[in-house]
């Protein structure tokens, strides 16, 4: 056999079982939904945070996004909690969730009374249409929240 034939057959032999793995991985993954290490949802990211406790809507809780988003890699989230911030009784943490997702949990920030205020402002990626949630938690260990929902126009996860 020649060096060159030997050569171009092993070339075309590492070639096809390099291509064919990515090939067959790109049709499973046209029809599957997202799956990695970090997939959360929303149900699974509430019993995360909150342990099973129950979770009351409020209107203490100021929740401010955008109706419509032209791109959904940067939606702007705003949380406003009106409560004190006393020693005893405190804005304890902020978490900011969306609901469709692969990952629901976007934000979570742990605040104490030298915060002086329960607010909190980011952007977050939203994948498609969904509601965002501001899950609040209390320094009493009791939970309240507020959700809106906002239209995505671009998605801003892949």
């Amino acid at each position: 056999m020649k060096r060159r034939s030997f050569l171009k057959g092993l070339c075309a032999v590492s070639a096809a079982a390099t291509i064919t793995p990515a090939l067959l991985s790109a049709k499973e993954g046209a029809n599957a939904t997202p799956q990695g290490p970090n997939a959360l949802s929303y149900a699974m990211a509430v019993e995360a945070i909150t342990s099973g406790k129950k979770v009351t809507e409020s209107a203490k809780v100021d929740l401010v996004v955008p109706e419509i988003a032209e791109n959904g890699a940067v939606v702007p989230v705003k949380v406003n909690v009106d409560h004190p911030m006393e020693e005893n009784n405190y804005v304890k943490a902020i978490h900011v969730l969306a609901k469709e997702n692969g990952n629901s949990r976007c934000a979570d920030v742990m605040l104490t009374p030298l915060n002086g205020k329960g607010y909190f402002a980011t952007r977050v990626k939203l994948a498609k249409t969904q509601e965002v949630v501001a899950l609040v938690e209390l320094s009493d260990g009791s939970f309240i929240s507020a959700a809106k929902s906002v239209k995505v126009t671009i998605g801003g996860c892949g």
